[in-house]
């Protein structure tokens, strides 16, 4: 696997083995950030990747121009490995790392608001449909809620809803903060 675009543009990352990890494959992550890119500038971004994984949609969107990213996995193996990733690309220090269910996550109230919160759960997590509405206090004005899920989920009556794309299996939602996005 390696980074699509931006100043780290094909650096390769590792990908943690023998977990289970679905890594976004570099086709579908090239089209979510041509659709971001469109909506707006991750310039000085501060972004979420909940179910994080490799760390590849956070990594990524720091090569492209995101302040900071904050990663959870309740895997601390798999955050290893997101960990490593950084350091790899000499980015450590805009990351932060927790070890945490991204569920019980998104239901702590932090205060912290992000421009940008990417979820790659597993396509069968009971919990999946109302990932939307949970992520939705955890955004800035503007922000948007990026959420990886397969063809079984639809999301097209969401009135937070911006695109939905779908690539193969593989189905990416956009969907806004409800406050003066489009």
């Amino acid at each position: 696997m390696r980074i699509i675009g931006g100043q780290f543009k094909r650096r390769t990352l590792q990908v943690p083995k023998g977990h289970d990890v679905r890594p976004t494959t570099d086709r579908v992550r090239e089209a979510l950030f041509n659709l971001l890119h469109a909506r707006r500038s991750l310039t000085g971004a501060r972004v979420l990747d909940l179910f994080a994984g490799s760390g590849a949609l956070g990594l990524e969107a720091i090569s492209r121009g995101a302040a900071s990213v904050t990663f959870v996995d309740a895997d601390p193996r798999v955050l290893r490995v997101a960990r490593a990733n950084a350091t790899s690309l000499g980015v450590e220090r805009a990351c932060s790392f927790l070890r945490a269910d991204a569920l019980a996550h998104l239901h702590r109230p932090s205060g912290a608001r992000y421009d940008l919160v990417f979820a790659d759960p597993p396509y069968d997590l009971a919990a999946l449909p109302a990932l939307p509405a949970l992520a939705q206090p955890h955004l800035a004005d503007e922000g948007f809620f990026v959420l990886e899920h397969d063809t079984r989920h639809d999301f097209a009556e969401h009135p937070d809803l911006v695109v939905t794309r779908a690539y193969g299996r593989t189905v990416i939602s956009i969907f806004d903060s409800g406050v003066g996005s489009s």
